[in-house]
């Protein structure tokens, strides 16, 4: 059943794979480099890179077909940007239709260069969103092969119910939303989005827990006052990489996030699979949530 799916505790996210610039032979290493580290997850999107990242990785996958069995495969589709490859468009603009549905896992399949999709997200919420479409593409695309898992990213709580419901009669569980999580972003914390994710019993996937780089060198306020913390906190645990305690405050939650780690340096990546082994105590926690909204607990 698709809610047996699993991720590794970290995924690895490609969505800057085009601006690293890497030979094949350097992608082929960054893609083995994060199997040695337990990251077998993989997540793309088809527009990442300008619609190039998919093809940059399964270009690095083609000189090495046996890796595939080895890891997991995430895209993720429903965007359709205004590129200057796509002179048809006018707009940014959201499809969720069936056939780009399709459409799009086709050619995710090809630019990744695999017969299969482990999981695949809708992108986007969109307001023009037929959920009997999307459940239907999705168990045309489950019944072909083609994709054996199925989530969302950025939906609400109200959303995600309204595409269960219509998933359900067909015998599919989401297993995943992919929402924003980090000591600088707590919406999905209070918004009911983690709560779903337990009574689910499904894993958030977490994108920018590092809040863009901005808590490691931002100016804001709440920057300033999460760093003060994070290297209070990161000294109680003998550490100097203050990233690695942003990856322990996202694990302490119980919906148990996935975090995305969007770096192509091995050093980064083995710094955050090494914040596993951190457990931050009810007040260290609870001192970061402070630091970011600027007050106590109620």
């Amino acid at each position: 059943m698709s809610n047996q799916f699993q991720m590794s505790d970290f995924i690895a996210g490609f969505w800057r794979l085009a601006s690293w610039d890497y030979s094949i032979q350097q992608r082929l290493a960054l893609i083995e480099q994060y199997l040695e580290l337990g990251v077998t997850t993989m997540d793309h999107a088809d527009i990442y890179g300008q619609m190039q990242c998919e093809a940059l990785f399964g270009e690095a996958l083609s000189l090495k077909p046996s890796l595939r069995s080895k890891l997991q495969l995430i895209s993720k589709c429903g965007i359709k940007p205004a590129f200057d490859s796509t002179p048809e468009r006018y707009v940014n603009h959201y499809d969720t239709s069936r056939e780009h549905l399709l459409n799009s896992v086709e050619n995710s399949l090809t630019r990744l260069n695999t017969d299969h999709l482990d999981l695949l997200l809708i992108h986007r919420p969109d307001p023009l969103m037929n959920a009997d479409d999307v459940a239907h593409a999705f168990k045309h695309l489950q019944q072909s092969g083609k994709v054996l898992n199925f989530g969302v990213s950025n939906f609400s709580t109200a959303q995600f119910e309204l595409l269960q419901s219509r998933l359900t009669p067909l015998g599919i569980q989401l297993v995943t939303n992919q929402v924003e999580i980090s000591p600088a972003n707590m919406a999905s914390l209070h918004d009911g989005t983690l709560d779903q994710c337990q009574q689910y019993k499904i894993a958030p996937m977490a994108w920018s827990c590092l809040g863009g780089g901005e808590i490691i060198t931002g100016q804001n306020a709440q920057a300033v006052r999460l760093r003060e913390i994070l290297h209070r906190v990161a000294d109680n645990h003998q550490t100097q990489d203050i990233s690695q305690i942003i990856y322990a405050w996202v694990a302490a939650l119980p919906s148990k996030p996935k975090p995305i780690i969007g770096s192509g340096k091995l050093q980064r990546i083995q710094s955050a699979v090494k914040s596993k082994q951190i457990k931050l105590d009810k007040q260290e926690w609870f001192s970061i949530w402070e630091a970011s909204t600027g007050h106590s607990v109620p």
